[in-house]
């Protein structure tokens, strides 16, 4: 399966209605036929729980809401090179139609995790503070994580979004910080925010995934931003975002 990334958004248990917790990732990414093509994951309407700060927190997966967005973006942004060919005009509008009925349906429901193929989108990171990056030992691989309240990533979301715009950067740098700002702003403000590098994480040796001081290096450029110090910005997300780019090539590639 493509190696991804996740940012998923938690609500309070005790706001959110009991749901059945998700398998294992070893079952969610069994790869089967379905009406759109070949599936990664599940499309059983369940769960993800995580225990966080003392609480409970549950993400719904909305497999179908998400397979239909997920295909009409693709669709949208790489149909004029080429995607086309693997999402065709008949199938996008079919797509199309079926999530509008599911709109209709279930206009309550909304996506609660945004999936990257081959990469960790450079953006997300603005929504974290380096001190809130984990390590985890899984069975087979390391796994890098943040997770931290909503207010909090909406704050930092806002401030990276002042600096950008008074150091002078238009919409074609602000306007995908602004979508996740108002992506974020559908939540709770008790929310969780989860950044996983998933199976992204297999594509850095476990020694430089260690390094990896992502969230510290995109703040280092905002701060820098705010000082003024242009050449000082500049430098620091040039070095990270050519430490990724190698990664990110094989998405366009593919």
């Amino acid at each position: 399966m493509t190696p991804s990334s996740f940012l998923r958004v938690y609500i309070a248990a005790e706001k959110f209605p009991a749901q059945e917790p998700a398998p294992d990732s070893g079952v969610l990414r069994t790869l089967r036929s379905g009406r759109y093509g070949l599936l990664g994951e599940s499309m059983h309407e369940d769960a993800l729980h995580a225990d966080w700060s003392g609480r409970r927190f549950v993400c719904p997966r909305h497999p179908h809401l998400r397979m239909l967005e997920g295909l009409l973006a693709f669709h949208n942004t790489y149909g004029e090179i080429g995607g086309d060919l693997i999402v065709p005009e008949n199938i996008a509008r079919r797509a199309g139609r079926e999530l509008q009925r599911l709109y209709e349906k279930r206009p309550a429901e909304r996506s609660h995790i945004l999936t990257a193929p081959w990469h960790v989108p450079l953006r997300w990171f603005s929504a974290f503070d380096p001190e809130e990056r984990e390590i985890v030992q899984t069975s087979d691989h390391l796994r890098l994580r943040y997770r931290t309240l909503l207010t909090l990533s909406s704050q930092r979301l806002e401030r990276a979004l002042i600096a950008l715009k008074e150091a002078g950067f238009n919409g074609s740098v602000t306007d995908d910080l602004e979508e996740l700002a108002e992506w974020l702003d559908d939540f709770p403000e008790d929310s969780m925010v989860e950044l996983d590098y998933g199976g992204v994480a297999r594509l850095f040796g476990e020694g430089d995934l260690v390094l990896d001081e992502s969230a510290g290096d995109i703040w280092g450029s905002i701060e820098a931003l705010e000082a003024g110090d242009m050449d000082e910005a500049i430098g620091r997300y040039s070095s990270m975002a050519s430490r990724w780019a190698p990664v990110v090539a094989v998405t366009f590639s593919n």
